[in-house]
């Protein structure tokens, strides 16, 4: 399984976590490779059936306390017992004095022991949110993202079919650009995907003819944004009068991104066709859905019931012999 080293680790989060390295080495033999932080309280205790030694090992004012309560020969067993295993590391949290008795044995095994001042329960809440972004799910769509209405619309569709110049006209009504050309995608906790521009590219637009474009530059700061959940697939789609397009949008069409269902509005283009007045109505259409509304729905059930109200006048004209 692909993992972070403790360096890495270190280096990316020394100034938030404010971590101070208590061992000699952040050499480990063992990546971290899973979100998930494990407290070894009752390993110390002897308890070692289930112990989770693959997560980072975060010690707390519980554990330390307890430790502290034993005789040095005691403690030096309770704490080589989780030794016994490969561990990524050892953060103490709260700031507390770790013992001396794991510092010799983090040394001695190659396990890094370090502490930051955060207390015990936001520490391992802010670890558990990076590491869920270190090894959340990730892949990269061609297209363009753009928030309509406070929605993520993902415009997808051939290459030179008019992507960019919808995000662009999008913009210049007063919405805002996320990403365009290339779109990395992260499914996170929770099953649901987010947009993010690649450094290169951000804030900025390709139109053939023009060429790049600065949209932050041009059309100010509130143009743009750097991050957006995507919630609906817009597929941009050449005319073809074989295929049977949706006229009445009773069934949400649905597709997946990385295993999360969004839906998906298949778009036909002709010439003349305001595709950047489409994409709101989708933008707005699908809000009112989230909101219990559903117009497709709605119209259907009036349909039926004046198909109904019809069929009984008829019945009883037809059985009038006046």
């Amino acid at each position: 399984m692909h993992g972070i080293t403790i360096a890495r680790f270190y280096d990316e989060k020394r100034e938030d976590f404010k971590l101070e390295l208590l061992t000699e080495s952040l050499e480990s033999k063992r990546e971290i490779t899973t979100s998930d932080v494990n407290r070894p309280g009752l390993a110390f205790a002897g308890f070692v059936e289930n112990f989770l030694h693959e997560r980072v090992q975060v010690l707390g004012q519980t554990e330390l306390l307890y430790l502290s309560t034993l005789p040095t020969e005691k403690r030096k067993e309770a704490i080589g017992r989780v030794f016994k295993f490969a561990l990524p590391c050892i953060i103490v949290a709260k700031g507390l004095e770790a013992p001396l008795e794991l510092l010799e044995l983090g040394n001695q095994h190659s396990v890094p022991v370090l502490r930051t001042p955060l207390s015990t329960t936001p520490f391992i809440r802010d670890l558990t949110a990076y590491l869920d972004e270190v090894f959340a799910p990730r892949t990269v769509v061609h297209g363009s993202l753009v928030d309509v209405y406070g929605l993520g619309l993902l415009f997808t569709g051939r290459s030179s079919i008019g992507k960019s110049e919808c995000a662009l006209d999008l913009v210049e009504r007063g919405h805002r650009l996320v990403a365009d050309d290339v779109v990395n995608v992260i499914r996170r906790y929770g099953n649901f995907l987010i947009g993010i521009s690649s450094e290169i590219l951000r804030h900025r637009i390709e139109i053939r003819g023009l060429g790049i474009i600065d949209v932050r530059s041009i059309f100010g700061i509130r143009s743009v944004r750097l991050q957006k959940r995507i919630e609906v697939e817009v597929r941009l789609q050449d005319w073809n009068d074989a295929d049977d397009y949706d006229r009445v949008g009773l069934e949400d069409r649905m597709t997946k991104i990385l295993d999360v269902e969004i839906p998906i509005v298949t778009v036909p283009i002709v010439p003349g066709k305001n595709i950047t007045v489409i994409a709101e109505v989708i933008a707005l259409n699908h809000l009112v859905k989230i909101y219990g509304y559903h117009p497709a729905k709605e119209f259907n059930e009036k349909l039926m019931q004046a198909m109904h109200r019809r069929s009984l006048s008829d019945r009883g004209v037809s059985g009038d012999p006046e």
